[in-house]
Protein backbone atom coordinates (compact mmCIF):
# COMPACT_ATOMS: atom_id res chain seq x y z
CA UNK A 1 0.00 0.00 0.00
CA UNK A 2 2.94 2.85 0.89
CA UNK A 3 4.44 1.95 -2.36
CA UNK A 4 1.34 2.66 -4.47
CA UNK A 5 0.78 5.98 -2.11
CA UNK A 6 3.87 7.40 -3.03
CA UNK A 7 3.22 8.65 -6.12
CA UNK A 8 0.69 11.32 -4.87
CA UNK A 9 1.86 11.90 -1.82
CA UNK A 10 2.26 15.82 -2.60
CA UNK A 11 -1.70 15.71 -3.17
CA UNK A 12 -2.24 14.15 0.19
CA UNK A 13 0.07 15.96 1.54
CA UNK A 14 -2.19 19.95 0.35
CA UNK A 15 -5.30 18.50 1.52
CA UNK A 16 -4.01 17.34 5.07
CA UNK A 17 -2.40 21.24 5.64
CA UNK A 18 -5.63 22.45 3.29
CA UNK A 19 -8.37 21.05 5.45
CA UNK A 20 -6.38 21.62 8.66
CA UNK A 21 -6.14 25.30 7.88
CA UNK A 22 -10.03 25.47 6.24
CA UNK A 23 -11.73 22.64 8.18
CA UNK A 24 -12.29 24.87 11.48
CA UNK A 25 -13.45 28.07 9.71
CA UNK A 26 -16.88 27.49 9.99
CA UNK A 27 -16.59 26.36 13.26
CA UNK A 28 -14.67 29.86 14.34
CA UNK A 29 -16.91 31.94 12.19
CA UNK A 30 -20.00 30.75 14.11
CA UNK A 31 -18.43 30.74 17.27
CA UNK A 32 -17.73 34.47 16.42
CA UNK A 33 -20.87 35.57 15.49
CA UNK A 34 -22.25 34.08 18.41
CA UNK A 35 -20.09 35.61 20.73
CA UNK A 36 -20.65 38.94 19.15
CA UNK A 37 -24.60 38.72 20.07
CA UNK A 38 -25.66 37.34 16.82
CA UNK A 39 -28.78 35.53 16.02
CA UNK A 40 -28.95 32.07 15.20
CA UNK A 41 -30.60 32.70 11.88
CA UNK A 42 -27.76 35.47 11.05
CA UNK A 43 -25.59 32.80 11.93
CA UNK A 44 -27.81 30.00 9.61
CA UNK A 45 -27.30 32.64 6.86
CA UNK A 46 -23.84 32.87 6.59
CA UNK A 47 -23.44 29.10 6.87
CA UNK A 48 -26.06 28.85 3.95
CA UNK A 49 -24.51 30.86 1.72
CA UNK A 50 -21.21 28.45 1.98
CA UNK A 51 -23.00 25.83 0.88
CA UNK A 52 -24.70 27.35 -1.83
CA UNK A 53 -21.54 28.52 -2.99
CA UNK A 54 -20.23 24.51 -2.88
CA UNK A 55 -23.63 23.91 -4.95
CA UNK A 56 -22.31 26.64 -7.39
CA UNK A 57 -19.39 25.57 -7.60
CA UNK A 58 -20.25 21.79 -8.32
CA UNK A 59 -21.94 22.97 -11.40
CA UNK A 60 -19.31 25.56 -12.94
CA UNK A 61 -15.84 25.26 -11.61
CA UNK A 62 -14.94 22.41 -14.31
CA UNK A 63 -14.96 24.46 -17.19
CA UNK A 64 -12.32 26.69 -15.54
CA UNK A 65 -9.94 24.16 -14.23
CA UNK A 66 -9.69 22.84 -18.01
CA UNK A 67 -9.25 26.08 -19.36
CA UNK A 68 -6.15 27.18 -17.06
CA UNK A 69 -5.12 24.18 -16.10
CA UNK A 70 -5.31 22.35 -12.17
CA UNK A 71 -2.27 24.02 -10.60
CA UNK A 72 -3.31 27.61 -11.38
CA UNK A 73 -7.05 26.79 -10.54
CA UNK A 74 -5.66 25.02 -7.30
CA UNK A 75 -3.63 28.30 -6.52
CA UNK A 76 -5.89 30.85 -7.49
CA UNK A 77 -8.70 28.69 -5.34
CA UNK A 78 -6.84 28.34 -2.62
CA UNK A 79 -5.33 32.16 -2.88
CA UNK A 80 -8.61 33.86 -2.60
CA UNK A 81 -9.34 31.49 0.29
CA UNK A 82 -6.42 32.61 2.54
CA UNK A 83 -7.19 36.31 1.75
CA UNK A 84 -10.65 35.53 2.92
CA UNK A 85 -9.87 33.78 5.79
CA UNK A 86 -7.52 37.05 6.92
CA UNK A 87 -10.62 39.22 5.62
CA UNK A 88 -12.85 38.20 8.74
CA UNK A 89 -10.55 39.21 11.31
CA UNK A 90 -9.82 42.74 9.44
CA UNK A 91 -13.77 43.58 8.57
CA UNK A 92 -16.24 42.49 11.29
CA UNK A 93 -19.03 42.57 8.78
CA UNK A 94 -22.33 39.94 9.14
CA UNK A 95 -23.30 40.58 5.88
CA UNK A 96 -19.85 41.08 4.36
CA UNK A 97 -19.36 37.66 6.13
CA UNK A 98 -21.94 36.40 3.75
CA UNK A 99 -20.69 37.10 0.47
CA UNK A 100 -17.09 35.93 1.79
CA UNK A 101 -18.62 32.54 2.86
CA UNK A 102 -20.51 32.18 -0.72
CA UNK A 103 -17.38 33.06 -2.40
CA UNK A 104 -15.49 30.08 -0.21
CA UNK A 105 -17.87 27.47 -1.10
CA UNK A 106 -17.32 27.63 -4.40
CA UNK A 107 -13.65 27.97 -4.08
CA UNK A 108 -13.68 24.75 -2.10
CA UNK A 109 -15.31 22.94 -4.43
CA UNK A 110 -12.69 23.77 -6.99
CA UNK A 111 -9.88 22.68 -4.62
CA UNK A 112 -11.77 18.88 -4.37
CA UNK A 113 -12.43 18.89 -8.09
CA UNK A 114 -8.45 19.72 -9.01
CA UNK A 115 -7.52 16.89 -6.32
CA UNK A 116 -9.92 14.52 -7.22
CA UNK A 117 -9.44 14.52 -10.34
CA UNK A 118 -5.66 14.23 -10.34
CA UNK A 119 -5.71 11.24 -8.00
CA UNK A 120 -8.45 9.80 -10.60
CA UNK A 121 -5.50 10.01 -13.60
CA UNK A 122 -2.73 8.80 -10.98
CA UNK A 123 -4.83 5.86 -9.23
CA UNK A 124 -4.68 2.10 -11.28
CA UNK A 125 -7.03 -0.54 -11.33
CA UNK A 126 -4.76 -2.06 -8.30
CA UNK A 127 -4.63 0.41 -6.15
CA UNK A 128 -7.77 3.03 -6.34
CA UNK A 129 -8.74 1.20 -3.13
CA UNK A 130 -5.69 2.41 -1.17
CA UNK A 131 -5.34 5.83 -2.91
CA UNK A 132 -9.01 6.42 -1.86
CA UNK A 133 -8.59 5.75 1.94
CA UNK A 134 -5.71 7.17 2.00
CA UNK A 135 -7.40 10.55 0.80
CA UNK A 136 -10.09 10.18 2.93
CA UNK A 137 -7.94 9.92 6.16
CA UNK A 138 -5.91 13.10 5.08
CA UNK A 139 -8.89 15.20 4.43
CA UNK A 140 -10.96 14.02 7.77
CA UNK A 141 -7.75 14.09 9.43
CA UNK A 142 -7.13 17.37 8.56
CA UNK A 143 -10.50 18.72 9.27
CA UNK A 144 -9.82 16.78 12.96
CA UNK A 145 -6.54 18.05 14.02
CA UNK A 146 -7.76 21.68 12.66
CA UNK A 147 -10.68 22.00 15.13
CA UNK A 148 -7.60 22.59 17.96
CA UNK A 149 -6.68 26.00 15.98
CA UNK A 150 -9.92 27.32 17.76
CA UNK A 151 -7.70 27.43 20.57
CA UNK A 152 -5.19 30.02 19.70
CA UNK A 153 -8.53 32.57 20.16
CA UNK A 154 -7.99 32.93 23.46
CA UNK A 155 -5.34 35.31 23.52
CA UNK A 156 -5.73 36.87 20.33
CA UNK A 157 -8.79 36.52 18.40
CA UNK A 158 -7.46 37.38 15.06
CA UNK A 159 -5.03 34.50 15.55
CA UNK A 160 -6.85 31.49 14.10
CA UNK A 161 -7.88 33.38 11.07
CA UNK A 162 -3.91 34.01 10.76
CA UNK A 163 -3.12 30.41 10.95
CA UNK A 164 -5.51 29.39 8.58
CA UNK A 165 -4.08 31.98 6.25
CA UNK A 166 -0.84 30.74 6.89
CA UNK A 167 -2.04 26.93 6.26
CA UNK A 168 -3.66 27.18 3.29
CA UNK A 169 -0.81 29.16 1.84
CA UNK A 170 1.40 26.54 2.55
CA UNK A 171 -1.08 23.85 0.97
CA UNK A 172 -0.47 25.16 -2.12
CA UNK A 173 3.36 24.25 -2.17
CA UNK A 174 2.88 20.18 -2.77
CA UNK A 175 0.78 20.78 -5.48
CA UNK A 176 2.68 23.94 -7.43
CA UNK A 177 6.20 21.49 -6.75
CA UNK A 178 4.49 18.41 -8.11
CA UNK A 179 6.34 16.47 -10.55
CA UNK A 180 2.45 14.39 -11.54
CA UNK A 181 1.20 15.52 -14.57
CA UNK A 182 -1.91 17.22 -14.75
CA UNK A 183 -4.74 15.45 -16.25
CA UNK A 184 -7.31 16.65 -18.31
CA UNK A 185 -10.03 16.74 -16.93
CA UNK A 186 -13.22 15.32 -18.66
CA UNK A 187 -16.85 16.99 -17.70
CA UNK A 188 -19.44 15.05 -16.08
CA UNK A 189 -23.09 15.08 -16.53
CA UNK A 190 -25.06 14.56 -13.40
CA UNK A 191 -28.88 12.49 -13.79
CA UNK A 192 -31.80 14.52 -13.58
CA UNK A 193 -33.51 14.50 -10.68
CA UNK A 194 -36.53 12.60 -12.19
CA UNK A 195 -34.11 9.62 -13.53
CA UNK A 196 -32.27 9.39 -9.97
CA UNK A 197 -35.43 9.51 -8.41
CA UNK A 198 -36.84 6.87 -10.68
CA UNK A 199 -33.80 4.49 -10.17
CA UNK A 200 -33.57 5.07 -6.08
CA UNK A 201 -35.77 6.93 -4.23
CA UNK A 202 -34.65 6.04 -0.97
CA UNK A 203 -31.04 6.64 -2.41
CA UNK A 204 -32.27 10.54 -2.87
CA UNK A 205 -34.01 11.32 -0.47
CA UNK A 206 -31.41 9.89 1.98
CA UNK A 207 -28.82 11.64 0.43
CA UNK A 208 -31.05 15.02 0.90
CA UNK A 209 -31.60 14.02 4.44
CA UNK A 210 -28.33 13.87 4.99
CA UNK A 211 -26.82 17.01 3.67
CA UNK A 212 -29.92 18.78 5.34
CA UNK A 213 -28.30 17.56 8.95
CA UNK A 214 -25.06 17.80 8.46
CA UNK A 215 -25.45 21.21 7.33
CA UNK A 216 -27.45 22.28 10.22
CA UNK A 217 -24.37 20.44 12.60
CA UNK A 218 -21.54 22.01 10.82
CA UNK A 219 -23.38 25.51 11.44
CA UNK A 220 -24.35 25.40 14.25
CA UNK A 221 -22.84 22.98 16.37
CA UNK A 222 -20.10 24.73 17.84
CA UNK A 223 -23.19 27.51 19.06
CA UNK A 224 -24.53 24.32 20.45
CA UNK A 225 -21.78 23.53 22.62
CA UNK A 226 -21.20 27.08 23.19
CA UNK A 227 -25.00 27.74 24.83
CA UNK A 228 -24.42 24.69 26.87
CA UNK A 229 -21.59 26.53 28.79
CA UNK A 230 -18.49 24.87 27.27
CA UNK A 231 -15.25 26.40 27.22
CA UNK A 232 -13.67 26.73 23.79
CA UNK A 233 -10.97 23.92 23.87
CA UNK A 234 -13.99 21.53 24.77
CA UNK A 235 -16.17 22.96 21.68
CA UNK A 236 -12.91 21.92 19.47
CA UNK A 237 -12.72 18.63 21.35
CA UNK A 238 -16.22 18.51 20.54
CA UNK A 239 -16.74 18.81 16.73
CA UNK A 240 -13.32 16.69 16.35
CA UNK A 241 -15.34 13.69 18.23
CA UNK A 242 -17.71 13.91 15.99
CA UNK A 243 -15.88 13.89 12.71
CA UNK A 244 -13.44 11.00 13.90
CA UNK A 245 -16.99 8.86 15.30
CA UNK A 246 -17.78 9.71 11.39
CA UNK A 247 -14.57 8.32 10.01
CA UNK A 248 -14.42 5.45 12.54
CA UNK A 249 -17.75 4.02 11.77
CA UNK A 250 -17.92 4.31 7.90
CA UNK A 251 -16.67 1.02 7.03
CA UNK A 252 -17.79 -1.64 9.82
CA UNK A 253 -21.41 -0.09 9.06
CA UNK A 254 -21.01 -0.71 4.93
CA UNK A 255 -19.72 -3.89 5.41
CA UNK A 256 -23.13 -4.58 7.15
CA UNK A 257 -25.00 -3.21 4.73
CA UNK A 258 -23.43 -5.71 2.15
CA UNK A 259 -24.33 -8.81 3.75
CA UNK A 260 -28.13 -7.08 4.20
CA UNK A 261 -30.90 -5.58 3.19
CA UNK A 262 -28.87 -2.04 2.59
CA UNK A 263 -32.10 -0.13 3.00
CA UNK A 264 -32.36 -1.87 6.63
CA UNK A 265 -29.04 -0.32 7.35
CA UNK A 266 -29.97 3.18 6.25
CA UNK A 267 -33.42 2.89 8.29
CA UNK A 268 -31.36 1.48 11.16
CA UNK A 269 -28.34 4.44 10.74
CA UNK A 270 -31.82 6.83 10.62
CA UNK A 271 -33.10 5.79 13.53
CA UNK A 272 -30.07 5.62 15.83
CA UNK A 273 -29.39 9.57 14.17
CA UNK A 274 -32.65 10.35 15.71
CA UNK A 275 -32.22 8.95 18.78
CA UNK A 276 -28.53 9.94 19.58
CA UNK A 277 -30.17 13.42 18.69
CA UNK A 278 -32.57 12.93 21.44
CA UNK A 279 -29.84 12.27 23.94
CA UNK A 280 -27.89 15.44 22.99
CA UNK A 281 -30.58 18.04 23.14
CA UNK A 282 -31.07 16.39 27.04
CA UNK A 283 -27.43 15.43 28.25
CA UNK A 284 -25.14 18.15 30.39
CA UNK A 285 -21.78 16.12 31.39
CA UNK A 286 -19.41 17.05 29.22
CA UNK A 287 -18.32 13.77 28.97
CA UNK A 288 -21.41 12.23 27.65
CA UNK A 289 -21.31 14.85 24.90
CA UNK A 290 -18.34 14.39 23.59
CA UNK A 291 -19.56 10.23 23.53
CA UNK A 292 -23.05 10.52 22.44
CA UNK A 293 -21.26 13.13 19.36
CA UNK A 294 -18.60 10.80 18.41
CA UNK A 295 -21.94 8.12 17.85
CA UNK A 296 -23.55 10.88 16.13
CA UNK A 297 -20.96 11.20 14.04
CA UNK A 298 -20.45 7.75 13.39
CA UNK A 299 -24.33 7.06 12.01
CA UNK A 300 -24.99 10.07 10.45
CA UNK A 301 -21.38 10.08 8.53
CA UNK A 302 -22.40 6.83 7.24
CA UNK A 303 -25.30 7.70 5.43
CA UNK A 304 -23.98 9.48 2.45
CA UNK A 305 -22.15 6.73 1.31
CA UNK A 306 -24.77 4.12 2.11
CA UNK A 307 -27.24 5.87 0.23
CA UNK A 308 -24.45 6.27 -3.04
CA UNK A 309 -23.84 2.71 -2.58
CA UNK A 310 -27.58 1.80 -2.72
CA UNK A 311 -28.18 3.89 -5.39
CA UNK A 312 -25.41 2.31 -7.30
CA UNK A 313 -27.17 -0.89 -7.00
CA UNK A 314 -30.10 -0.13 -8.84
CA UNK A 315 -27.58 1.79 -12.21
CA UNK A 316 -25.44 0.12 -14.57
CA UNK A 317 -21.54 0.41 -14.20
CA UNK A 318 -21.48 3.42 -17.06
CA UNK A 319 -24.04 4.81 -14.80
CA UNK A 320 -22.12 5.18 -11.33
CA UNK A 321 -20.41 8.55 -12.38
CA UNK A 322 -23.38 10.71 -13.49
CA UNK A 323 -25.08 9.77 -10.79
CA UNK A 324 -22.68 10.50 -8.25
CA UNK A 325 -22.67 13.83 -9.98
CA UNK A 326 -26.42 14.41 -8.93
CA UNK A 327 -26.57 13.06 -5.72
CA UNK A 328 -23.26 15.57 -4.77
CA UNK A 329 -25.77 18.64 -6.27
CA UNK A 330 -28.92 16.44 -3.74
CA UNK A 331 -26.57 16.02 -0.66
CA UNK A 332 -25.04 20.18 -1.49
CA UNK A 333 -28.65 21.38 -1.93
CA UNK A 334 -29.62 20.07 1.70
CA UNK A 335 -26.45 20.80 3.12
CA UNK A 336 -27.50 25.15 1.81
CA UNK A 337 -30.81 24.59 3.81
CA UNK A 338 -29.79 22.29 6.61
CA UNK A 339 -28.24 25.96 8.27
CA UNK A 340 -31.54 27.76 7.91
CA UNK A 341 -33.58 24.97 9.49
CA UNK A 342 -31.28 24.22 12.38
CA UNK A 343 -31.20 27.89 13.34
CA UNK A 344 -35.40 28.07 13.36
CA UNK A 345 -34.98 25.16 15.75
CA UNK A 346 -32.66 27.11 18.15
CA UNK A 347 -34.24 30.25 17.96
CA UNK A 348 -37.43 28.46 19.00
CA UNK A 349 -36.33 26.27 21.12
CA UNK A 350 -33.12 27.08 22.47
CA UNK A 351 -29.67 25.11 22.09
CA UNK A 352 -31.74 21.93 21.87
CA UNK A 353 -33.68 22.93 19.41
CA UNK A 354 -30.96 22.41 16.97
CA UNK A 355 -30.56 18.35 17.49
CA UNK A 356 -34.28 18.01 17.91
CA UNK A 357 -34.32 19.60 13.87
CA UNK A 358 -31.98 17.12 12.88
CA UNK A 359 -33.65 14.29 14.99
CA UNK A 360 -36.69 15.22 12.78
CA UNK A 361 -35.31 15.30 9.66
CA UNK A 362 -33.45 11.64 10.11
CA UNK A 363 -36.96 10.56 11.60
CA UNK A 364 -38.55 11.20 8.66
CA UNK A 365 -35.65 9.43 6.33
CA UNK A 366 -36.28 6.67 8.59
CA UNK A 367 -40.54 6.18 8.04
CA UNK A 368 -39.58 7.66 4.20
CA UNK A 369 -37.24 4.29 4.51
CA UNK A 370 -39.75 1.73 6.22
CA UNK A 371 -42.18 3.10 3.27
CA UNK A 372 -40.32 2.18 0.32
CA UNK A 373 -39.59 -1.35 2.02
CA UNK A 374 -42.77 -2.06 1.98
CA UNK A 375 -43.93 -1.00 -1.22
CA UNK A 376 -41.08 -2.23 -3.41
CA UNK A 377 -38.67 -5.43 -3.63
CA UNK A 378 -35.27 -5.28 -2.01
CA UNK A 379 -31.76 -5.65 -4.87
CA UNK A 380 -30.65 -9.54 -4.26
CA UNK A 381 -27.77 -9.64 -2.12
CA UNK A 382 -25.45 -10.82 -5.56
CA UNK A 383 -26.42 -7.84 -7.38
CA UNK A 384 -25.09 -5.42 -4.53
CA UNK A 385 -21.98 -3.38 -4.98
CA UNK A 386 -19.53 -3.66 -2.23
CA UNK A 387 -19.86 -0.84 0.02
CA UNK A 388 -17.28 2.15 -0.36
CA UNK A 389 -16.83 4.77 1.82
CA UNK A 390 -16.47 8.51 0.00
CA UNK A 391 -16.25 11.72 0.98
CA UNK A 392 -19.12 14.23 0.35
CA UNK A 393 -17.14 16.42 -1.91
CA UNK A 394 -17.51 15.78 -5.59
CA UNK A 395 -18.10 13.05 -7.95
CA UNK A 396 -14.50 12.33 -9.02
CA UNK A 397 -14.58 10.75 -6.25
CA UNK A 398 -16.96 8.35 -6.82
CA UNK A 399 -14.57 7.35 -9.91
CA UNK A 400 -11.46 6.36 -7.16
CA UNK A 401 -14.05 3.55 -6.51
CA UNK A 402 -12.17 0.14 -6.97
CA UNK A 403 -12.76 -0.66 -10.42
CA UNK A 404 -13.09 -4.60 -9.80
CA UNK A 405 -15.86 -6.26 -11.32
CA UNK A 406 -19.47 -4.32 -11.23
CA UNK A 407 -22.74 -6.29 -10.02
CA UNK A 408 -23.76 -9.22 -11.18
Amino acid sequence: MIGSLNSVRTLLLAIFVLMAGSGFLSTLIAIRLEQAGQGALLIGLVATSYFGGLTLGALRVSPLIARVGHIRAFAAFVSFYSASSLTYAIIDAPMLWVVLRFADGFAMSGVFVCLESWLNRVAKPDNRSAILAAYMIALYAGQAVGQFLLNLGDNSPALPFMASAVLLSLSVLPVVLTKIQQPVLEEVAPFSLKRLYEASPLGVVGTLSNGVMLGAFYALGAVFVQRMGLPLSQIALFTSCVITGGVVLQYPLGRLSDRFDRRRVIIACMFVTTALCGALAFVQEPLAIFAVGALFGGFSFALYPLCIAHSNDHLDESERVGASSGLVLVYSVGAAGGPMLGSVGMATLGPPGLFGAIGVVALGGALFGLWRMAVSQPVPEADQQDFQSLPRTTPMAAVLEDEGEGPA
